[in-house]
């Protein structure tokens, strides 16, 4: 069972996918939170130990996991019967495998919620193109991986394709790629939430 929640920065959508575990530890589920963020400043960490503190008192029993990279991998180890995984979320963890990919970026890390704005603003063609090579390598294995994954997996992605069109080649390409990682993911997914101010509309089933 796959279930894609999708929704802009501070929409409710990590809150609403929080909340669909919930469910199903209801049930006997164990729960596994895989996050993909990295803490690559000061201000990242306190924001990703303020997603931790929220997880300590939500009546969840966590088995938290830490993967920025080799999502595809995890999923398969961690999914079986029984079993629920939240993946938080889809955009940071294409937004890893890009500037793992480029030679040359900013020195500015990535944001917990992507905008699309300002992902990469330097970098050779060359990079560039190899970076979108693995990025499509890594997509579409993952994408693959979905329909063999045992028990319930719930995986949060941002909709970047509602504002402005960013400046910048790879920050478009970001937005690009994010939306089109989207669709594949939906397309195979058994559920699809969009959820805009905290509000949740269900897309797959109608």
């Amino acid at each position: 069972m796959i279930h894609l929640v999708l929704g802009g920065a501070r929409s409710g959508k990590s809150r609403y996918g929080e909340a669909l575990v919930r469910q199903y530890t209801a049930l006997g589920f164990d729960a596994c939170y895989v996050a993909t963020a990295q803490a690559l400043d000061d201000e990242m960490a306190t924001r990703i130990a303020k997603h931790q503190a929220g997880r300590t008192d939500d009546g969840i029993e966590w088995q938290l996991f830490e993967e920025s990279l080799a999502l595809t991998a995890l999923l398969k180890r961690l999914a079986k019967p029984g079993r629920v995984i939240l993946v938080d979320c889809l955009t940071l963890w294409l937004t890893n495998q890009l500037l793992a990919s480029n030679a040359k970026v900013d020195d500015e890390p990535a944001p917990t919620e992507w905008s699309g704005a300002d992902l990469i603003t330097s970098t050779s063609q060359a990079s560039n193109d190899e970076a979108l090579a693995n990025w499509q390598a890594e997509k579409t294995a993952f994408v693959d991986s979905l329909a063999e994954l045992e028990g319930v997996v719930v995986l949060i992605s941002n909709e970047v394709g509602s504002g402005i069109v960013p400046l910048g080649e790879l920050s478009r390409q970001f937005v690009d790629e994010a939306g089109w990682l989207n669709q594949a993911v939906a397309a195979l997914a058994d559920n699809v939430t969009l959820v805009v101010a905290g509000l949740p509309l269900a897309l797959k089933p109608l």
